[in-house]
């Protein structure tokens, strides 16, 4: 079995054979292809199946619903780093156990992928969430004090050793640095647990990580120096460097500078690279306001142009805290000009000077984060200020999201689990139709954690701006009378008809794609008619565009709303969302699919109750 693995090889191979066979965790080497290359007996003892079974095999002990993220962990350490993650595996006999994977890189004498190598662990998995949800709000709280610190720097070089203290202080870094990119050249300006001798040091783009990275399209990366390739770096002046993660840091959407965390004693994975990465969009922010600040204290001649030119809202304010300047951005923000405020408080509060960000809502809606600090010298204030709305929506939608895929997950899986647990345990106690009927219910569920599955990854190409679809003529009326004829049997409570012209013409588009959107926009209809009630497919041409439209009897859409309904994780108000349930993907995705062929879906409301959907494509 290890034969196949490591033949070849000099007689030290032989002592790792021994270690690998004598191990009491669980451990499997993926070739290339990612089958099977290495089973060892603590494999076989945890999940049933021999080597013979595997070897040159796609692991059979992978559920369905997990390969995505299976496969998305071994391309994350394809590079030579290290993923350690809580999941579930299938024993032979198809119970499923709750395990800890450390996933690496297996690679060769050169350093060149050759694989993976997976190590699996018990764990109680109960314990290992709480742990888990409770060392991810630790990070969260450690985050938003180093950030605040950050910020409240006033000048760009305090912010930049902040900035080299606060990763190794967030990251458990042994040490690391910033440094700058300047044309062709880096150079170091700021570092923390490294000679001082090293602040000025140079080094060439082209050649170094950053570059690298810069030329990989990421922002954050991970290298090791299991191949010697940290000699001669600056940073090799870190006895037992084995380990370099590195982020970019922008500023007006370039890159202004790198964070490099440097490791040489505790392992590292994919959650320093997360911290790392988000730190280092934090550091942009923080550079920008002191750049923003410096300019402002050093140059106060050309003061107005740079407040005026600015992005952000400004405001100087004098010793009574009232404002004595007012940018254009900040008119733009706020909606109160210049004349209306000079002279008078900011229409938000305002924090101390120095103090972390505080974030207001305006009576429009739009969220402010709001920055103060003191100018140097003058008994005045600058407040700086900048529309965060669209991250506060983004962090709410994450949290629904979160709550709302976690809820419709678990309804299936419990029953899934259940019925397989049942037919597990009691086989041979059950009858051929009660066996029979525990299966369809498994395949059933499972159809729905597919069915959810495939709107997540639409949802996620969607978003993406990746949808594939065809373009081209296509039997929209054929389409849409299969459509209906598909969802009449699936309700006693609710009629379906159809007005579509004999002589509709061909549409331009995707038959495919369009055949998805007219099955969700009916599924909605029955799903918000639970009276039921009549549905009516239609469809009419003009010499330009074909109108599809698909009308119910049911609770309508709430006023204001008929837009908002076809944004992500959006499902009508918090009432709906618990009464019908769904994850608030589906008129995302008909929007997106129904944009890419060039048309377009709206919703408006019948005069006599219900909704009505219009579809709109492009004729043929």
């Amino acid at each position: 079995m290890l034969g196949k693995a490591m033949s070849g090889r000099d007689p030290a191979d032989g002592t790792a054979r021994a270690v690998v066979e004598s191990a009491g965790d669980a451990i499997m080497a993926f070739s290339a292809d990612r089958s099977i290359l290495l089973w060892n007996p603590a494999a076989e003892a945890m999940f049933g199946w021999s080597p013979s079974d595997v070897i040159g095999r796609v692991p059979p002990l992978i559920p369905e619903e997990l390969l995505a993220e299976h496969h998305a962990v071994l391309e994350r350490v394809r590079s030579g780093g290290h993923v350690t993650y809580l999941t579930k595996r299938a024993h032979k006999d198809g119970t499923l156990l709750d395990l800890r994977i450390d996933t690496s890189a297996l690679l060769d004498r050169r350093g060149r992928a050759m694989g993976w190598v997976s190590v699996c662990h018990h764990t109680d998995s109960d314990e290992a969430a709480r742990h888990h949800v409770a060392e991810r709000a630790r990070v969260v709280r450690k985050l938003g004090d180093v950030v605040a610190d950050m910020n409240a720097q006033r000048d760009l070089e305090s912010v930049l050793d902040r900035i080299s203290a606060s990763l190794c202080e967030l990251t458990g870094a042994d040490a690391g640095g910033f440094v700058l990119i300047e044309e062709d050249q880096l150079r170091l300006v700021s570092m923390d647990g490294l000679p001082a001798g090293l602040r000025g040091r140079t080094a060439d783009l082209a050649t170094s990580l950053v570059g690298e990275l810069m030329g990989s399209g990421q922002t954050v990366m991970m290298a090791t120096g299991e191949s010697g390739r940290f000699e001669g770096l600056i940073w090799s002046a870190l006895p037992g460097l084995h380990t370099i993660a590195l982020a970019l840091s922008h500023i007006s959407d370039r890159p202004y500078g790198a964070l490099y965390a440097l490791y040489s004693g505790r392992p590292v994975g994919h959650v320093e690279l997360e911290l790392l990465d988000l730190l280092a969009g934090h550091a942009g922010v923080a550079l920008t306001n002191a750049m923003a600040f410096e300019e402002v204290v050093r140059q106060r001649a050309h003061e107005r142009a740079v407040i005026d030119a600015s992005a952000d809202g400004i405001a100087v304010l004098d010793r009574d805290g009232l404002v004595r300047q007012w940018n254009p951005a900040a008119h733009r923000l706020t909606g109160v000009s210049a004349r209306e405020v000079t002279g008078r408080p900011p229409p938000f509060p305002v924090p101390e000077a120095g103090a972390p960000n505080l974030f207001h809502r305006l009576p429009n809606g739009r969220w402010l984060g709001v920055l103060c600090n003191d100018l140097n010298d003058r008994d005045e204030r600058v407040i700086d200020f900048r529309d965060v709305t669209a991250a506060k929506e983004l962090e709410e939608a994450k949290d629904l999201f979160l709550a709302t895929t976690s809820h419709e997950l678990r309804t299936p899986i419990t029953v899934v689990q259940g019925f397989a647990s049942t037919l597990a345990r009691r086989w041979d106690n059950l009858t051929d139709a009660e066996r029979r009927s525990a299966v369809q219910t498994i395949a059933e569920r499972a159809g729905s954690l597919g069915r959810l599955v495939e709107q997540l990854l639409l949802g996620s190409r969607a978003g993406a701006d990746r949808l594939a679809v065809t373009s081209g003529p296509f039997d929209l009326a054929s389409v849409l009378r299969t459509a209906a004829a598909g969802f009449r049997p699936l309700s006693e409570r609710h009629v379906l008809t159809t007005d579509i012209p004999p002589d509709l013409p061909q549409a331009h588009g995707d038959a495919i794609a369009t055949d998805i959107i007219v099955g969700q926009l009916l599924e909605n209809a029955f799903k918000y008619s639970p009276d039921g009630g009549v549905v009516t497919v239609g469809a009419a041409a003009d010499p330009a565009w074909i109108q599809v439209s698909v009308d119910d009897e049911g609770i309508g859409i709430a006023p204001g709303d008929h837009e908002r309904i076809f944004e992500r994780f959006v499902q009508g108000d918090t009432g709906d969302r618990r009464r019908f349930g769904g994850i608030g993907l589906g008129l995302y995705i008909v929007r997106q699919l129904a944009r890419a062929q060039g048309g377009d879906v709206s919703a408006t409301s019948r005069p006599g109750g219900g909704t009505r959907m219009n579809l709109r494509l492009p004729r043929a």
